[in-house]
């Protein structure tokens, strides 16, 4: 087997001792190759920040074993943290007064870089983050948004084998967000091993090639993004409009995809929820045929997002 970006065997941690004991995380196992981005997902507290922390270097494990790029964390915290880049993002961490270039230079010397190599190193992930023009600015008149790039191209500076992100498009507008996705994107084609950890759905949707659903410190699901919306149960809900007389629901001849039923309406005008299990051209026409002597003025299909998908498993793991 090939080496891994990432991997994660029987890890566990805890915190505290004797009745104060706290497991944070509890036999974690996964992997995750080079050109790959995996997703944690899980409520606060669920053990993501943990497992980012340990592969980190920033914790111990206290059982088990973690690799980052075939580095042991623990015995091999070095050469893990210069394999990867940690991205946490936010406001701290950037020096204001100084430019975005001047600080891509403080920290690529701080990484071990030469100063040779900084400058041309600087130029190439500026270009790469978007952020060339606004180079020789100070990071104090930086938006949200740009001051994420930078932190992004803080941890590119190194050529990272794995890149570990945080929360990474927390608090940017839409268009911001989308110029950061794009840039992990690359980074992904380009053969980096990316590990997120997000509470904006959109971006695991956008990014992820797999899901690892965590609860109570235990990943309870390792899943594609659409083998997780499957998992909620229903892949997409039909809304049928119409007015006149209210369909009686239970003589309705719905086909066998239909899970779940929501009639709303007034006298005048109803609507309908159709939850499917799954989603087909062949299924709208078997519906025309239900509908057929109904009044119907409009049909709206709506896919599940993975949002919602995930709102129901965690229900469901906290019942």
């Amino acid at each position: 087997m090939t080496q891994a970006a990432i991997e994660v065997e029987g890890v566990g941690r805890t915190f505290g001792e004797g009745w104060h004991l706290l497991t944070a995380l509890s036999d974690a196992s996964f992997r995750c190759d080079f050109g790959e981005t995996v997703a944690l997902l899980g409520s606060n507290g669920a053990g993501k920040t943990t497992l980012i922390k340990i592969l980190a270097t920033l914790l111990l494990p206290s059982c088990g074993h973690a690799r980052v790029a075939g580095h042991d964390v623990a015995r091999e915290p070095e050469r893990a943290r210069a394999a990867a880049s940690v991205v946490f993002g936010g406001d701290r961490g950037l020096y204001a007064r100084l430019t975005g270039r001047d600080n891509l230079r403080f920290f690529g010397m701080l990484a071990g870089l030469r100063r040779r190599d900084i400058r041309g190193r600087a130029d190439s992930v500026l270009e790469q983050v978007n952020l060339t023009a606004a180079a020789d600015r100070r990071v104090e008149t930086y938006s949200k948004g740009m001051r994420q790039r930078l932190h992004l191209a803080i941890g590119l500076m190194v050529r990272p084998r794995v890149l570990l992100l945080d929360e990474p498009t927390v608090g940017l507008d839409p268009l911001e967000a989308q110029r950061l996705r794009e840039g992990i994107t690359s980074l992904r084609d380009e053969g980096v091993g990316i590990l997120l950890t997000s509470h904006y759905l959109l971006d695991v949707e956008r990014l992820a090639d797999r899901v690892l659903l965590l609860s109570g410190g235990r990943i309870v699901e390792d899943l594609t993004p659409a083998e997780l919306v499957t998992k909620s149960g229903h892949a997409a809900t039909v809304t049928v409009r119409g007015h006149g007389r209210l369909p009686a629901v239970d003589d309705l001849r719905l086909p066998a995809s239909v899970v779940g039923t929501e009639l709303r309406g007034d006298g005048t005008s109803w609507e309908l929820d159709l939850r499917l299990r799954a989603w087909s051209a062949e299924l709208f026409g078997q519906l025309g045929v239900v509908f057929s002597e109904s009044r119907v003025d409009d049909v709206l299909v709506r896919e599940t997002r993975l949002e919602e998908a995930f709102t129901a498993l965690a229900a469901r793991l906290q019942a």
